[in-house]
């Protein structure tokens, strides 16, 4: 944003203060100066020149040669614009001159045979303005020879500022001076607004009607009749011209210059153009179309906030007006509407129609829903004053619900505590002062600070502080000699997901990396979606409910190529929504997930092993693998289904005791279709958080054992309906703590040993940590192990 400095000397007296000091202590207090241009070395070496005299070029027909003054010199001079004439005070660009519009420099040339010392020059050309329809005529008044920034009162120094969007107040040349008298301990001063009014009362002359309140809190209007539209006055022209605006006419220039002043957006009406001289500020309807100032047709959205008359549309709140309102030559009545809208409802309306204006840009950041009157008034005053119009009596304002201001108690040691310094309480107290803050009580503890609405961004105690330490200056900060941390372990957030990337890499899956928005046909074959507001394109309507779906786009393109084996992976986010509406954050869901596909050939053909293409038991096995190295193989178990699933023709999941932490199998015939996949596609997808979640025994050392171990075999003949882990748990029954390991090695069945009846041999294996056992005592052990099964089970011992 741009702000003129001698602009802002109308507020406070900046005298003795250089502009680099003004940008060096802008920019420590958070308005960073992120260029300076001084507008008086823009017009080096032009100077105001008075035409001696004018006479035809002897060669040419529509140039002339003329003889020019500047004061310490006459200079000849070759001119082809139709309106030069002798008498006449002008801009001329010496030799040496640089123009502004073109960037070329100005030399001494030779024109069809006459000799050029200079340049007579046009509006455009000094890029003041558009106009090249001749040389800009000066007031004859101005002396020959005086620097043309100066008689212009282009000896000005502008300011590019970068505004954060927390900083709306600073969005003005007021808000900015305010910063500058805070800092350099300057008065303030606002220009002071004395309306003289007609007996003619507003309301009889137009009415306001709010339909909705929460869009449009407050609406205040003005109204100005007899008005004359005409040219603004150089000093009006010449504030818009140095912050970059091009004036129009004095109505629309008004509305312009109190936006860059007070920071309030205005809209003037032309009164007669509203139907029943009626505003009704109500939403639009559904795909109504609208044609703005700058002449294009928009589409609109029913929840797209409106400011129409009786009949029809007239702008769109606090973002443009529209062609059929707009102020004219013929313009006699002017309704001037100065309002604060909901920042949310401007901000969407302003991004979905693709449309910033610098009144939106302030609306959606949060103008001052208290100075609406103020600026109104303010541009009525000017309007009269520079129209010739008649301002109104009264002022229509609909403010049903005031919002006032809010109320903070700062504690003087609080201040100590944040910053690591005091700062004196008087300090303290002119700081806030300086910066608009009411004090509303004190005492030798703290403050109760009033803040004003239009610093939105003051909801604490903490940017009470912030206010202070930004305006006492982040350099007065003594420094610190020594400073003690205590060293803690640090925790790596992103280490748990690097090693799953390091793990599947090692298995040769290579990492694919797909874009969270999707279309939302796509997004919603693996869940509900959550769509955007504004989307970019239809590409990116809404984001991703699963990783699946990527990574098939990813598939099918490598596909598309002639890649046709693959083994792919990603970690990424998935969202789901819950409710119907989401109001909160319980109303959706956000997962972190790695997805694992594969699909093509497993092995290609080689002359020790031939040709085999992926299946689901290789998806199986290298999720095991996975599982494996990252310590979790043994910690989930497999659930197979045969539950309809419409994505996967067959499916398996992982799951941690009763949790599912895992869920995939062969993708679906159908859904592979949609992505013009022709061959068969295998995936998973974990859940990170869930795996991270699960809590491992933490890994210890274990002594050899010092002492022989005593295997001993046995068989039985039981029921078929006897499971191994009966007979295990029926031989541990009937053994002493000696036995330590059971294990089935053999499993037969024969019509030979009986109806129903089947075979079983165990492995038991004896040893003890202290000592070594003799075979006595292990076959008595062994032995009996063996009855037991034989008593409970009803079993038959086969022998050793």
């Amino acid at each position: 944003m741009k702000i003129s400095l001698n602009w802002i000397k109308n507020y406070v007296d900046l005298s003795g203060i250089s502009s680099d000091d003004i940008t060096d202590k802008l920019t420590i207090s958070g308005l960073e100066v992120e260029d300076i241009e001084d507008k008086a070395k823009l017009f080096d070496n032009f100077v105001v020149g008075y035409v001696k005299e004018r006479k035809k070029h002897p060669n040419a027909d529509k140039l002339s040669v003329c003889i020019v003054s500047t004061g310490e010199e006459d200079l000849n001079v070759v001119c082809g614009a139709p309106n030069v004439a002798a008498g006449q005070k002008i801009a001329f660009a010496k030799i040496g001159a640089v123009v502004p519009n073109g960037g070329f420099k100005i030399t001494k040339a030779k024109l069809r045979g006459e000799v050029s010392m200079g340049m007579i020059c046009s509006a455009n050309e000094l890029g003041i303005s558009d106009d090249h329809s001749g040389i800009m005529v000066l007031d004859p008044s101005l002396p020959a020879g005086m620097p043309l920034a100066e008689a212009l009162g282009l000896n000005d120094v502008v300011f590019e500022l970068g505004i954060t969007p927390n900083r709306p107040d600073a969005l003005c040349h007021i808000g900015v001076a305010r910063d500058l008298a805070a800092i350099f301990g300057r008065k303030m001063t606002l220009p002071e607004v004395d309306l003289k009014e007609i007996e003619e009362d507003i309301n009889g002359a137009a009415s306001i009607e709010v339909e909705n309140t929460t869009g449009c809190p407050r609406y205040t209007a003005k109204v100005v009749k007899n008005v004359t539209v005409k040219e603004s006055p150089e000093w009006l022209k010449q504030r818009l011209v140095a912050i970059g605006l091009r004036p129009i006419n004095n109505i629309v220039d008004i509305t312009n210059f109190i936006l860059h002043e007070a920071g309030q957006p205005l809209h003037a009406f032309d009164l007669d153009m509203l139907k029943d001289h009626k505003i009704v500020v109500k939403n639009a309807m559904e795909g109504e179309s609208f044609v703005t100032l700058d002449s294009k047709e928009r589409k609109l959205s029913a929840a797209d906030l409106m400011i129409c008359d009786a009949a029809k549309p007239v702008a769109i709140a606090g973002v443009m007006g529209g062609e059929n309102s707009e102020v004219t030559p013929e313009t006699k009545n002017v309704l001037i509407e100065s309002a604060y809208f909901n920042p949310s409802s401007i901000r969407k309306t302003a991004k979905r129609l693709i449309l910033s204006t610098d009144a939106s840009y302030r609306f959606e950041r949060g103008t001052d829903p208290n100075n609406t009157l103020y600026a109104a008034s303010r541009a009525a005053q000017l309007m009269a004053e520079l129209g010739g119009g008649e301002v109104l009596k009264g002022t229509i304002d609909v403010y049903p619900q005031k919002i006032e201001p809010l109320k903070v108690n700062l504690r003087y040691a609080r201040i100590t505590t944040v910053m690591g310094f005091e700062i004196a309480e008087p300090d303290v107290k002119n700081i806030l002062l300086g910066l608009g803050f009411t004090i509303l009580s004190e005492n030798k503890d703290s403050l109760d600070v009033e803040v004003p609405t239009y610093r939105p961004d003051i909801e604490r105690e903490v940017d009470l502080i912030e206010e202070v330490a930004r305006i006492y200056g982040y350099d007065k900060i003594p420094p610190v000699e020594r400073i003690a941390i205590a060293l803690e372990e640090k925790t790596d957030q992103s280490a748990y997901q690097d090693k799953l990337r390091e793990t599947a890499n090692s298995l040769g899956f290579y990492e694919m990396i797909t874009n969270s928005l999707q279309p939302k046909e796509i997004a919603s074959i693996t869940g509900k979606t959550i769509d955007m507001l504004n989307p970019d394109s239809l590409d990116m309507a809404s984001l991703r409910t699963s990783l699946l779906p990527g990574a098939l786009i990813a598939v099918a393109k490598n596909l598309n190529v002639g890649q046709k084996d693959l083994m792919l992976f990603e970690v990424g986010h998935v969202f789901n929504k819950i409710a119907p509406e989401i109001k909160s954050f319980d109303d959706f869901s956000e997962e972190n997930k790695i997805g694992f596909i594969i699909t093509g050939k497993a092995q290609t053909t080689q002359w020790y092993e031939k040709e085999r293409a992926f299946d689901i038991y290789d998806l199986k096995g290298l999720l095991s693998a996975f599982l494996d190295k990252i310590g979790l193989d043994n910690e989930l178990k497999d659930l197979y289904t045969h539950v309809e699933n419409k994505n996967f023709d067959y499916t398996f999941a992982k799951l941690y005791k009763d949790t599912v932490v895992g869920f995939g199998g062969a993708v679906s015939k159908d859904v592979l279709k949609k992505f013009d996949i022709n061959q068969e596609v295998f995936a998973f997808e974990f859940n990170i958080e869930a795996l991270k979640s699960i809590q491992l025994e933490p890994k210890r050392f274990k002594e050899l054992l010092k002492y022989p171990k005593i295997v001993r075999d046995c068989a039985f003949i039981l029921d078929r309906q006897i499971t191994c882990e009966e007979v295990v748990n029926v031989i541990r029954k009937g053994s002493s703590a000696l036995l330590k390991k059971v294990e089935l090695f053999d499993i037969f069945e024969s019509g030979n040993l009986g109806n129903n009846k089947k075979s079983m041999a165990f492995s038991l294996e004896y040893f003890d940590e202290s000592r070594t056992l003799k075979d006595e005592e292990v076959e008595k052990d062994f032995n009996r192990a063996v009855e037991t099964v034989k008593k409970e089970l009803n079993a038959e011992f086969r022998g050793i």
